[in-house]
């Protein structure tokens, strides 16, 4: 799976956020106003993200309205995934990860373990 780019991660975060689809207005009136952005650029975005298979489409009218294909954990699960499959000692890599979580989220992580054993 590949990452997304600044403004496709800024979009995708947009519509992680909606309760519905949106169309390219919706999110381009939902985007942080730190930049002044085209209508058209976010339409491409949105496009792309399609393409990606990111988001899903459906008509509304005239315009196209979006939603994600996936929930915001279920990318982080995926990119997480491909990053253990980039290495060449997967175990070397969970070891190094696990270590450095705080504690907090370590004993999350033991709690969910024994959750799936049971």
């Amino acid at each position: 799976m590949k990452g997304l780019g600044e403004l496709e991660a800024q979009v995708m975060d947009v519509l992680w956020s909606a309760t519905e689809a949106l169309t390219v207005r919706q999110v381009l009136d939902t985007l942080p106003q730190e930049r002044n952005r085209a209508y058209t650029t976010v339409m491409t975005v949105l496009d792309n993200l399609h393409r990606k298979d990111f988001a899903q489409r459906e008509r509304v009218g005239r315009a196209w309205a979006y939603r994600p294909t996936q929930t915001r954990a279920a990318h982080a699960a995926a990119l997480m995934t491909d990053a253990l499959g980039t290495g060449d000692d997967r175990t070397a890599a969970l070891l190094h990860f696990v270590e450095h979580l705080p504690a907090a989220e370590a004993a999350q992580l033991r709690a969910l373990l024994d959750r799936e054993r049971d």
